[in-house]
């Protein structure tokens, strides 16, 4: 049974103030969440590892991005849900909120048995872009198949995450994220090492996982349907709201392939500086994690209460969410830039054995140190634009800052190097923190 206490404060969040408290509420959670995802990915390399062959650690890496890329299309899901939730709910449209929860559920099952139905097609596809040996190419492949099985289950997490964080429930998403990382590895260690069942048992172990986490986060969302609404069929399929659903989804999803498009740019044209250079710039890549980790809080925050807030047509309540969570993401990429210089050097030395990576990497350090102050703005604003659900506009951003990385690209790599390539990734940041910024008082004032 639910607490009347809790039920109360919940309804009443529309209408609570916006607090540097309340921020604080939705963001910890989800850096916490979020600081649980690497201890996966090591944990499925270690137990793999021990199997003593150099095969099934590619196999098993190889098949996790390919799959890992397949989920990561419909990402639109999670921030198209919280913007359209939030919205809802800031209009005190319960029914809205409810039939939201099941469209969106319905699209990550027809998503995921789309991609069960055309896994060959795709996992062709894959391999033609990727190939690999005979032998890690037959283990991925093994990997995959049976990964793919649990696609209705990961994608419906996107679904659930977003209505989640829409309704300021941030540690249900945390918990999703432990019971899943917590179940993956209890299962691997028992999968692989306990009944030696290899890179397949890594697979299973990570079908189970997602499908507990579906299951889990459905229940977490339980109240959405303790209403009828979300059965209501003709609300659910209502044309009008479905045609603004896809039209904000594709927006968004044409935004992060570009995006997606300049962090693979960067990688691939960091190859083309030698092996050393290529190292160094993966070494610094992983403080853009942490950084981007530590950043999904206060973004979340600000999808939240920006949607909210344009749910009940407040513009002042936009403007001081917009200030209230940038101004922590700014004192937090502060503190990161900080932490980057000073600790920099010591983090490069613990990551890379090889001297040439580490003075290659500590040549390249300070424009990672420069990161998240040229980045700050962007990933704010990204949550902001997200909350208003104003996906044309950081589309067209997006395109506009994707041709200024282009063309700082093709100027400064001839005459500066990696440094050029650097430099073009911080310009992207900036030009999308700009653009975005100059459409920002076109977004308040249609909150009116």
């Amino acid at each position: 049974m639910s607490d009347p206490a809790a039920t109360a404060a919940i309804a009443d969040l529309p209408r609570a103030p916006i607090t540097h408290r309340r921020v604080l509420a939705i963001a910890l959670p989800i850096v916490l969440s979020n600081a649980t995802v690497p201890i996966l990915g090591a944990v499925d390399v270690g137990v793999v590892g021990q199997l003593g062959e150099a095969a099934p650690i590619g196999a098993v890496a190889l098949g996790a991005i390919v799959i890992g890329t397949l989920y990561w299309v419909f990402g639109f899901l999670r921030m198209g849900t919280v913007g359209m939730v939030g919205q809802a709910e800031g209009a005190d449209d319960s029914a809205e909120v409810s039939a939201l929860l099941t469209r969106a559920l319905l699209i990550a099952a027809g998503g995921g048995l789309g991609l069960i139905v055309l896994q060959p097609l795709l996992f062709w596809g894959a391999f033609a872009l990727a190939p690999a040996s005979d032998e890690v190419e037959g283990l991925a492949r093994t990997y995959m198949t049976i990964r793919i099985w649990s696609a209705p289950c990961a994608i419906a997490v996107f679904a659930l995450t977003g209505w989640l964080v829409a309704m300021e429930r941030t540690a249900g998403v945390f918990w999703i994220q432990f019971v899943m990382n917590g179940t993956n590895v209890l299962l691997d260690l028992w999968f692989v090492l306990g009944l030696g069942w290899g890179v397949g048992g890594v697979a299973f172990a990570t079908v189970i996982a997602e499908t507990l986490g579906a299951g889990f986060g459905i229940y977490l969302c339980r109240d959405a349907f303790s209403r009828p609404d979300w059965r209501d069929w003709t609300r659910v399929f209502d044309r009008v709201v479905l045609i603004r659903m896809a039209l904000i989804n594709t927006d968004i999803l044409i935004r992060s392939a570009l995006l997606m498009a300049i962090f693979t740019s960067f990688v691939f044209l960091g190859a083309g500086f030698g092996d050393v250079t290529l190292a160094a710039n993966e070494v610094l890549v992983q403080f853009m994690y942490v950084t981007a980790y530590a950043m999904d809080g206060f973004a979340f925050a600000a999808e939240t209460l920006i949607a909210r807030a344009y749910g009940r047509r407040d513009p002042a309540r936009v403007r001081r969410s917009a200030l209230l969570t940038s101004g922590w993401g700014a004192v937090t990429c502060v503190m990161l830039a900080l932490g980057f210089a000073l600790g920099g050097p010591w983090l490069i030395d613990v990551m890379a054995k090889d001297q040439g990576v580490r003075d290659t990497a500590m040549e390249f350090l300070p424009w990672m140190v420069a990161a998240p102050l040229a980045g700050c703005a962007a990933w704010m604003l990204d949550g902001i634009f997200i909350g208003a659900t104003r996906g044309a506009d950081m589309r067209n951003m997006m395109l506009v800052s994707f041709a200024i990385y282009v063309a700082c690209a093709a100027v400064a790599l001839p005459l500066l190097g990696n440094h050029g390539l650097w430099l073009s990734l911080l310009v992207s940041f900036v030009a999308r923190g700009v653009t975005l910024g100059m459409r920002y008082p076109a977004l308040e004032r249609d909150a009116h």
